[in-house]
């Protein structure tokens, strides 16, 4: 998840492509066609870690995040094509979009891996610290979603995989507006994929707990509980592929972490009794 600065909505020339022996063979189509992969959030955290794996695996890229110093090095390892911009800007996700397209003539995969966190009491929170988290988290993400799913549709195949956060499957206590966007988030991959049902896109919902990524050093408080312990980014990016490659509809990161979320549904006085002593 990346949060930075904000950034103009600009867009950087394309880094250079390394040489051709250092580049992974890309996968294609039925067509031979390389398949192009837009990832957002990417200058740090879990996109960078996307945008690697997805380099690995030979993915042409294009990348967006806020901090367009960072975004730049990101491309340098993938490499990719970058489009520094504020998500929350507007037309900030037609203008990606429109790039995307341009520069890579299809997009088959959309990763949004974007978002923001504050910690704290509720009732202390700031309204621009509000506006912010449901902003980057949920709308945004939402916008830009409805630019590229026509595209997909158009052509008859595609992915978006949606970062999204067990804090928006079990809440978390001090993280009530950004569980509140990531909870928003589920609700919406749930309803887009039956929309989409038939038309050959398909939504997956990737769920991390703690990440070891700068996310919580920015939200304000840094995670000081001993359990459960941070994953490192690349794990969630594994997650990300395996979605893509598998076609799973939810994965979560660690696996485990289902489990509260199935207690959750099955026993929610339970669940609740539990949270209350451990949460």
């Amino acid at each position: 998840m990346s949060h930075s600065s904000r950034a103009g909505d600009v867009s950087f020339p394309r880094t250079p492509v390394a040489p051709a022996d250092t580049v992974p063979e890309a996968p294609a189509d039925g067509t031979g066609r390389t398949r192009a992969a837009l990832v957002t959030g990417a200058s740090s955290g879990i996109g960078a870690a996307v945008a690697r794996r997805l380099s690995a695996e030979g993915w042409r890229l294009v990348l967006s995040g806020r901090d367009a110093g960072r975004l730049g090095r990101v491309a340098e390892r993938a490499p990719a094509d970058v489009f520094p911009a504020d998500l929350t800007r507007p037309g900030a996700e037609r203008r990606l979009t429109r790039y995307t397209l341009q520069h890579t003539g299809r997009l088959d995969l959309l990763v949004a891996g974007a978002g923001v966190g504050w910690a704290g009491d509720f009732a202390t929170m700031p309204p621009r610290a509000l506006e912010e988290v449901v902003e980057v988290d949920l709308l945004a993400t939402l916008r830009l979603v409805r630019q590229v799913v026509p595209h997909m549709v158009a052509a008859g195949s595609g992915r978006v995989v949606l970062v999204g956060s067990l804090a928006g499957t079990v809440a978390v206590r001090g993280e009530a507006v950004h569980s509140a966007a990531k909870a928003g988030l589920g609700a919406f991959a749930d309803a887009l994929r039956y929309e989409l049902r038939g038309s050959g896109v398909a939504v997956s919902l990737v769920v991390p707990g703690v990440v070891d990524t700068p996310f919580f050093d920015r939200r304000g408080v840094p995670y000081r509980r001993g359990w459960p312990r941070p994953v490192p980014p690349e794990r969630v990016a594994a997650a990300v592929w395996s979605a893509v490659r598998r076609g799973r509809d939810e994965v979560y990161v660690p696996g485990w972490l289902c489990l509260p979320a199935r207690v959750r549904g099955a026993a929610p006085g339970l669940y609740r009794r539990l949270a209350a002593v451990f949460g």
